[in-house]
């Protein structure tokens, strides 16, 4: 009687162990997670990794439907979770190699980083070949579905394009001098200014970003990413990137959001000119205002708030980088007007 219950007694003990150890690596196959290194000293927590099902059922299978735009990268889908939050998932093109450095990028930077100015990561996802980067939600999409569009730009009247303004020189602030991290955009553009619903600007893709040690000012690269147009000159031509190459593509933002034209294509009459050229030109035959968005020129009371944008883009995009003025300069330029502005100097791109 002794050895029969001694015997079903281990027996038990066998099977409660063997249906154990089977739910565990049933549990590790389910969920296949793969480390992110760490660099720089950042480290990624595995409860920023959703469960690549998860997100595909959020997205509906990322249906045409929920298809918000498309970069280089691959496409960016609206999804729900089942929490009921909505999220934007960003899906790397597979196989693409830019698209692995982008996805690193994002993942170490971006989960560092809180402000209300920049598009806040929730988490990411990896499945085999499989890399998605789940964001926030942003309500009214980028900047430039608004600013050029014909109709939509009619929506920004100069109280909201100064908000914009605003909201982005804070947050590069943030990024440049505030953060624990030193970080340098490198791409910012119309399209990576994303807006809420009420009309916030956010700064979006940190895929191109570059951390710098809080000891060094400056950097080099054989590898030229960004956007021409918005590329500072020592950049493009050089490889040679610094908080002030973030400065000279803000200075083209402001540019382009006072007079609702892309800075690779000003309309001027029948000609299409180069929209620092002509603002240059404009500047010095003290003719500025014809520059304005003809929808902001009903806002005759805002006109010196205008112009003192105008004034200060030109000043971030001079070719010395060492004569533009740092993000900590510029949202105090933007805020008082007891601060006097020098007088710029010639943009590089200008031609006679």
């Amino acid at each position: 009687m002794t050895i029969i219950i001694v015997v079903s007694i281990s027996i038990g003990v066998f099977l409660i162990v063997a249906v154990f150890a089977g739910f565990l690596l049933m549990r590790k196959k389910k969920k296949p997670y793969q480390v992110i290194e760490p660099a720089h000293g950042i480290d990624v927590s595995e409860s920023l990794q959703y469960d690549f099902r998860e997100i595909k059922a959020a997205t509906d299978d990322f249906s045409d439907a929920n298809k918000l735009g498309q970069g280089g990268f691959g496409f960016v889908y609206k999804g729900k979770l089942p929490n009921g939050q909505e999220i934007a998932v960003k899906r790397l093109s597979v196989g693409s190699g830019q698209g692995d450095v982008e996805f690193k990028n994002e993942v170490l930077l971006v989960a560092k980083l809180q402000h209300r100015n920049l598009v806040r990561l929730l988490g990411f996802s990896l499945e085999r070949a499989e890399r998605l980067l789940v964001y926030e939600f942003v309500q009214n999409a980028s900047l430039d579905k608004f600013l050029f569009n014909p109709i939509k730009c009619k929506d920004l009247d100069w109280e909201r394009r100064s908000k914009i303004i605003g909201g982005i020189s804070r947050g590069l602030l943030y990024l440049h001098e505030e953060s624990r991290l030193k970080i340098i955009h490198r791409d910012l553009k119309a399209s990576n200014i994303l807006l809420d619903g009420e009309m916030n600007s956010k700064i979006a893709d940190f895929g191109m970003a570059r951390l710098c040690p809080t000891d060094e000012t400056q950097g080099s690269t054989n590898r030229i990413v960004g956007t021409y147009g918005y590329m500072s000159p020592e950049y493009a031509m050089h490889g040679q990137f610094s908080v002030k190459s973030d400065v000279f593509s803000f200075g083209v933002l402001i540019l382009e959001i006072v007079t609702g034209q892309k800075n690779n294509s000003f309309r001027n009459g029948e000609n299409t000119e180069d929209l620092l050229s002509v603002a240059w030109k404009y500047w010095h035959q003290r003719t500025i205002e014809d520059m304005i968005d003809p929808v902001l020129r009903a806002s005759l009371g805002s006109l010196r708030d205008i112009l003192r944008c105008i004034h200060i883009g030109l000043l971030c995009v001079q070719d010395n980088p060492a004569n533009r003025p740092t993000m900590a300069s510029i949202v105090l330029m933007l805020s008082s007007f007891t601060i006097s502005l020098p007088v710029p100097s010639e943009p590089t791109f200008f031609h006679k």
